[in-house]
């Protein structure tokens, strides 16, 4: 027996409800992890409200970041190349396509927003452990791969102490005026490091700026 034909009349509404169930499947795993802080909030049956409200960590905030983000990128990819079937709804396309690049361009935002707090963060916890280093532990932390090259830079500039001075000079890299400026500079062996490795940075990785550059060879 032969089916009967779909009348003409239905096959928009059927193409819509195609599409509107497509729109719904992707973007709802993006909005749920967009809102996973809110949900890890709920109180599960038998715990107590307090025990599930404590606040997330810079991590965990980053994390649903990402994994929401993650899902951003799968809408917009769906909408852009599920052409053949949105033709009929080009209008809905657009919008679900332009709302899913807004919501992933607003949570780029928020991941770089959380990266920096992170960053700031362990930076400072660095700093605090650091701040009565020797010269040559602060300056291998900070330098890495370049420990040794900074070690004889800083030698030989100043014999590693932090408090040398030769004119507008200071510390142990020397750093003059217009490098502190750009790099900034500090009291103990580690922020001095860092200044020093930051202008290092600047300069391309190369002890070029230093008068003891020959000491890195």
């Amino acid at each position: 027996m032969s089916r009967a034909p779909v009348p003409d009349q239905e096959v928009p509404a059927l193409k819509a409800l195609i599409v509107g169930l497509c729109v719904l499947l992707v973007m709802t795993p993006a909005t749920a992890a967009a809102n996973g802080q809110q949900e890890s909030a709920r109180v599960e049956p038998g715990t107590s409200k307090q025990a599930n409200t404590k606040p997330l960590t810079l991590e965990q905030k980053l994390a649903l970041k990402l994994k929401a983000a993650r899902k951003y990128r799968g809408a917009v990819r769906f909408f852009e190349t599920r052409r053949a079937l949105l033709t009929l709804s080009s209008g809905k396309r657009a919008h679900a396509l332009a709302r899913a690049k807004h919501r992933l361009a607003k949570t780029k935002r928020e991941i770089r927003y959380y990266r920096q707090l992170v960053r700031a963060r362990e930076d400072l916890r660095l700093a605090r452990r650091l701040a009565h280093a020797s010269p040559k532990v602060a300056i291998c932390e900070v330098f890495g791969r370049y420990c040794d090259q900074a070690l004889a830079v800083a030698w030989c500039e100043s014999g590693h102490q932090t408090t040398a001075r030769n004119g507008q000079y200071l510390g142990l890299f020397q750093m003059g005026t217009y490098a502190r400026q750009i790099s900034g500079h500090g009291d103990t062996a580690y922020e001095q490091a860092r200044a020093a490795y930051r202008f290092f940075v600047l300069s391309g990785r190369d002890w070029s700026p230093w008068s003891c550059r020959w000491a890195a060879v």
